[in-house]
């Protein structure tokens, strides 16, 4: 998708909106709306013992850049340890995956993601919060899982249980 907007945009330190997504908190940095549907980018924060559960995004490429600390990838086929300054490419069409941090300290990375859409869905699903902040998991009723395994599958993500890949 080309963009149509020829100027310079420019985002200060904590703009964008912020969620709170299974107690990990995201803010959108840029979206879709901003790049011509081209890519988003996101600043997330992983508390120890956060991250997605597993899931897959074959229409999505996603890349992460660990700014600090460092977070476990998990695939099947692999487990890899991503610290501090570390890259994680997740490939359209890619494997189902999960990332965790297993450490005692936040872990800070920005997600690229091509094309944009993503975040839409993390709007969705997550709750606004004031950015850097976090709330807590919440455990989710059988409707509640539903319901974000509907928005998720509207955006082409596929969740899978939390023991997948174990």
């Amino acid at each position: 998708m080309e963009s149509t907007n020829n100027s310079i945009i420019a985002i200060a330190d904590l703009e964008g909106d912020s969620v709170s997504i299974v107690g990990d908190t995201y803010r959108i940095i840029i979206g879709g709306e901003q790049t011509g549907g081209a890519y988003s980018l996101v600043d997330m924060l992983i508390p120890p013992n956060g991250g997605p559960p597993p899931h897959s995004h074959a229409k999505f490429q996603e890349a992460f850049y660990v700014m600090d600390g460092e977070i476990e990838v998990i695939t099947k086929n692999r487990k890899y340890t991503a610290s501090k300054g570390s890259y994680v490419n997740i490939p359209f069409y890619g494997p189902v995956h999960k990332f965790t941090n297993k450490t005692k300290k936040i872990t800070h990375m920005l997600c690229f993601i091509t094309p944009s859409g993503m975040e839409k869905m993390f709007r969705e699903i997550g709750k606004p919060v004031p950015a850097n902040t976090f709330l807590p998991p919440l455990h989710m009723t059988s409707e509640e899982q539903k319901r974000v395994q509907s928005i998720a599958e509207m955006y082409g993500q596929k969740l899978y249980p939390p023991d997948y890949l174990d």
